[in-house]
């Protein structure tokens, strides 16, 4: 029995969740800045929390804490203003398929700064060529567009270009790192909370009761989407190694599609499938032909 199974449903479950939490959000009128600050400081508790009670301590090396800070900013503090930013134009449905192209921006910017992945190949690169295809289809082109979908769309494919940038980053400067995931999430999490309560006050002014739906909605992105997912994607990287933890981007664009139909009542044209499902083959075409198992500590993702 693969005892991995249910973290897998499970992460793949929250990930997925999370746009129609962001959805939420916003349409009670909380600010896509205000979005990603709770988010991330709700994280930051979840994941501080575990590391306390396992008894380990936050590194003092500042060289990992300007990189940690430097992530954050890639891989959460943009991202997670441009996805509800995104969200208050177009529906979870879509942002949650155009967060399906993050592998593929990480491949392209793992083709500008890895040395190793200079030469992707034929496969890889047709891959990349059909993501945009998917992406296009997605969007519905050839109905023109309107200028919210474009501005939203952009904004939540400019998200998953940061998260394809930070990821690169990470690979490249905090991967050999001996600290463990819990250790590196909670830096991370922890920069971009900072960060966001340093620049949230002065972009949109005091916050504000959302009401029960929208807090219990931040509450649950952020102690849930934004810190258990860590440490369940840990688990699973543990328990079945990094191929079949990656594999949870194939999974999370349904879960976003089911659920921003079925609670937010949001219309699912075919082109969205059919763009989505153009956008999960391109991943797996740019996916290595044989993806070797690294230590926990080498592998991190964000939903």
């Amino acid at each position: 029995m693969r005892r991995w199974l249910p973290g897998f449903v499970a992460l793949s479950a929250i990930w997925g969740a999370s746009f129609a939490l962001i959805k939420v959000a916003v349409d009670a009128g909380v600010p896509p800045v205000w979005v990603a600050l709770w988010r991330c400081l709700f994280g930051a508790v979840a994941l501080w929390a575990v590391l306390l009670l396992r008894g380990e301590r936050a590194p003092r090396d500042r060289a990992l804490w300007g990189h940690s800070a430097v992530v954050a900013v890639l891989l959460n503090t943009v991202p997670f203003i441009l996805f509800p930013f995104g969200e208050t134009r177009v529906s979870s449905v879509l942002a949650g398929v155009m967060n399906a192209t993050t592998p593929l921006f990480t491949l392209l910017f793992a083709v500008l700064t890895v040395p190793e992945e200079r030469r992707p190949g034929a496969r890889r690169l047709s891959g990349l060529a059909l993501g945009f295809l998917g992406v296009l289809t997605v969007f519905g082109v050839w109905h023109g567009l309107g200028s919210g979908v474009i501005v939203g769309g952009l904004a939540c494919l400019a998200a998953a270009c940061c998260y394809g940038a930070g990821f690169a980053y990470l690979r490249r400067f905090l991967s050999g790192r001996p600290e463990s995931v819990t250790t590196l999430s909670a830096l991370q999490i922890g920069c971009a909370a900072v960060e966001l309560a340093l620049v949230a006050p002065v972009v949109a002014g005091a916050p504000h009761w959302p009401g029960r739906a929208a807090a219990a909605a931040l509450l649950v992105l952020g102690a849930l989407g934004t810190g258990l997912a860590y440490l369940l994607n840990l688990g699973l990287v543990r328990a079945a190694g990094t191929a079949v933890a990656s594999a949870v981007t194939y999974v999370t664009p349904l879960w976003s599609t089911a659920l921003g139909a079925a609670f937010l009542a949001e219309p699912v044209g075919w082109n969205a499938l059919v763009g989505g499902a153009l956008v999960i083959a391109a991943v797996a075409l740019t996916r290595p032909r044989k993806v070797p198992v690294a230590a926990p500590k080498d592998r991190q993702r964000v939903g």
